[in-house]
C-alpha cells in the first residue's frame, strides 16, 4: 500500500503521482507550484489549444491530463500511435505530444505521419535528456519543439503555448483564396525560385503552389527577411526566431536552415538564398528588386 504524498504546503498530490513512477519524486512539488502559478500568459484571449498527449506511461499522461486540463488545456490521451491515429482521424488535435520512445511505432515514425496527414498540426517531442539523435531526427522530420525528459511541467505548458500562438498566426492571418488580397497589397519576400507571404504566413513556388513549412520554418524564413545581407549568428537567430533559451550549441538551427534550403535553394548543395558565413552564421541574400 503506497503512502499518500503531500506538497510542501501539505496538499495532497493528485491520484497520478500516488502510483510508484519516476515521475511521482520528480514531478509531484512542481505540479501544485504551476497548478497555484498564475499563467504568465493568457494566449492572447485564444481558444485554449486540443494537445494530443500520446506516451505508454499510464502515470505520465494521467498527471499531464489533470495538470494540464488544470491550466486550461483540452487533453486527449492515447497510449500508442495505434490508438493515436484513430483519435487524429475522429478529432484532430491542435497539437501533438509524443514521445518518442514507445512499443510499437514510436514518436518518430508517428511525427513523420502527422506532418504529412495534418500539415497544420503542431508537434511537440519528449525525448530522453542524452538523446540528442532523436532531437535532431525529429526536428529534421519537422517537429516545432521538444523537451528532454523528465519534463518540467511549467516549462511544458509555456512550450505549448507558444507553438499554439505560432500556428494561430500562421492560420489565422490566412484569407480564404475569394478573399485574399492582390499582391500588390501584401508584403512578400522573394526566397530565390520561390515567394515568403508575411501575410499569409505561407511559402510559395514561382508557380503559385504552397510549400508547407512549420511555424518555426516560418518564424525562421520571416527573421531572415527582416534582416537582408545582415550576417545572424545562431545566438541572435535563437533568441528572435525561437523566443526561448536554445543552448548554443545546439544543432537545430543548422538543421533548420538546411531543411529550407531544400525548399528555396534551386541547389541546396551550392546555397545562394541562405549563405552560411564561416565563424558566425547566415545571411539571407535577396536578389536585386525582389523583395515586395
Amino acid at each position: 500500500m503506497h503512502s499518500r504524498l503531500f506538497d510542501p504546503a501539505g496538499v495532497p498530490l493528485p491520484p497520478a503521482c500516488e502510483r510508484a513512477s519516476p515521475w511521482s519524486q520528480t514531478e509531484a512539488g512542481r505540479y501544485h507550484a504551476g497548478q497555484r502559478e498564475t499563467a504568465c500568459d493568457d494566449d492572447m484571449g485564444l481558444t485554449p489549444p486540443t494537445v494530443l498527449v500520446v506516451d505508454d506511461e499510464p502515470e505520465l499522461r494521467s498527471l499531464l491530463a489533470d495538470y494540464l486540463g488544470r491550466q486550461g488545456l483540452q487533453v486527449q490521451l492515447a497510449e500508442d500511435a495505434a490508438a493515436a491515429r484513430t483519435m487524429c482521424a475522429e478529432r484532430t488535435p491542435d497539437i501533438a505530444l509524443l514521445d518518442v520512445n514507445m512499443p510499437g511505432e514510436n514518436g518518430l515514425s508517428l511525427a513523420r505521419w502527422l506532418r504529412e496527414a495534418h500539415p497544420r498540426m503542431g508537434i511537440v517531442m519528449l525525448t530522453t535528456a542524452s538523446d540528442a539523435v532523436d532531437r535532431i531526427v525529429g526536428l529534421e522530420i519537422g517537429a516545432d519543439d521538444y523537451l528532454p525528459k523528465p519534463v518540467e511541467l511549467r516549462e511544458l505548458l509555456a512550450r505549448l503555448r507558444a507553438v499554439h500562438r505560432r500556428l494561430h498566426a500562421a492560420q489565422g492571418a490566412a484569407p480564404s483564396p475569394a478573399d485574399a488580397p492582390a499582391a500588390s497589397d501584401t508584403r512578400q519576400v522573394r526566397f530565390g525560385a520561390c515567394t515568403l507571404d508575411l501575410d499569409q504566413h505561407k511559402l510559395f513556388r514561382a508557380d503559385g503552389q504552397e510549400i508547407e513549412i512549420t511555424a518555426a520554418e516560418f518564424d525562421l524564413l520571416a527573421l531572415f527577411a527582416r534582416h537582408p545581407n545582415r550576417p545572424l549568428n545562431r545566438d541572435q537567430i535563437m533568441e528572435q526566431a525561437h523566443n526561448r533559451g536554445w543552448d548554443v550549441f545546439d544543432r537545430s538551427i543548422d538543421l533548420r536552415v538546411m531543411r529550407l534550403r531544400r525548399k528555396v535553394e534551386l541547389n541546396p548543395d551550392k546555397p545562394q538564398v541562405i549563405k552560411t558565413v564561416r565563424n558566425v552564421g547566415y545571411v539571407f541574400v535577396p536578389a536585386a528588386g525582389a523583395a515586395g
